[in-house]
């Protein structure tokens, strides 16, 4: 299957902590990285989720936020906070791409390019990519 989301991350799923409707789904990122995915309980049984379970992390480019501070970022409600480097920063008009390098991976956010100027993102740049556990969905691998 062919997806335009352009994140995609390979893991294990650690834990699941069922709710009435949803649930959360820890697991272990390729780079060793943990994340938290907030998805329904229809899905992790419609995916066959367990423990040990091999997934692949996916977040849109657009759902992927950036600081500048160090991680962990303090003071948000954002759990997945995941430390990398800019490796290109492509900006047009309004809008900008930047790659990041984290361990394990690559991930791609769409931010304003005022963000890009306010930031000061230039490839070398240590940023920490936030993405919340609703944003984030999971796919069997």
């Amino acid at each position: 299957m062919s997806l335009s989301i352009r994140n995609r991350i390979p893991g294990t799923v650690t834990a699941i902590t069922d709710g009435a409707v949803m649930a959360t789904v820890r697991a272990r990122l390729a780079g060793g990285q943990e994340i938290t995915a907030a998805i329904t309980l229809e899905a992790v049984r419609e995916l066959g989720l367990a423990e040990g379970s091999r997934i692949d992390a996916l977040a849109k480019s657009t759902e992927i936020a950036l600081a500048t501070a160090t991680a962990p970022v303090a003071g948000l409600s954002i759990r997945n906070q995941l430390p990398g480097t800019v490796t290109e920063v492509a900006t047009g008009g309004a809008m900008a791409t930047v790659k990041v390098a984290i361990e394990g991976g690559e991930l791609t956010a769409a931010i304003t390019k005022d963000a890009v100027d306010d930031l000061g993102l230039r490839a070398g740049t240590p940023v920490v990519a936030l993405i919340k556990a609703t944003e984030i969905s999971l796919a069997a691998a």
